[in-house]
């Protein structure tokens, strides 16, 4: 709960995104927000608009059991000398599609108490793999992998204005499937068939179709 406080007041604050979280927050900061019956809301899809090539408006749909992977833009580098190696996009599984209705108490926010309606996703968020390099001139895509759940950045709440679009991953069946980055038996962050929880492991690594 702390996590999606903070969540949700950054983005009442007008705070930037940072690709993990709008800064940091006291206990009694996190404490101004209220959710209006204590009640989240979910649904099993997102719908997505963007930009296509040729310059039109286009739609996606993020779908938790058959497209929940996401692509979305990698905040810029804080040095110039970080632009080695920059990866300019980040990726991630969405593990829940939610909107709440919610107010603040807090004094920075103007007419906080006014009550909104606000989306967020719910991610699992994959890393780039090691030591690994992609590209056209290497004739190889993207590969990456769910980082740990050891990680405090493992999975974090996001907002849907961020997300370009779905994306199609491609497991990388070699590297094979591990219980090491979740090891959990049973996990609502991992999903196979509509309406059920039945995968125990993960795919070790996944390639990103271009």
């Amino acid at each position: 709960m702390p996590k999606l406080q903070e969540h949700l007041l950054g983005r009442l604050l007008g705070r930037d995104f940072d690709g993990d979280t709008y800064g940091t927050f006291t206990p009694s900061e996190r404490q101004t927000i209220r959710i209006l019956g204590d009640k989240i809301y979910s649904t099993q899809t997102c719908r997505l608009y963007y930009t296509s090539y040729d310059i039109r408006r286009e739609s996606d749909t993020i779908h938790l059991t058959t497209r929940p992977d996401i692509i979305l833009r990698a905040p810029p580098p804080d040095q110039i000398d970080d632009i080695r190696g920059y990866e300019p996009f980040w990726y991630a599984r969405v593990i829940g599609i939610h909107h709440v209705k919610v107010y603040t108490t807090h004094t920075q926010v103007q007419d906080g108490g006014q009550v909104r309606r606000m989306k967020y996703l719910w991610v699992r968020w994959f890393g780039s793999e090691p030591n690994y390099n992609h590209g056209f001139s290497r004739g190889r895509l993207p590969k990456i992998g769910f980082v740990p759940s050891t990680d405090d950045f493992a999975f974090g709440f996001l907002d849907p204005a961020h997300v370009i679009r779905t994306c199609h991953m491609i497991p990388a069946f070699a590297a094979g499937r591990t219980t090491t980055l979740l090891p959990y038996a049973t996990s609502v962050a991992r999903r196979n068939g509509v309406g059920t929880l039945s995968e125990v492991d993960d795919w070790t690594n996944f390639y990103v179709d271009m």
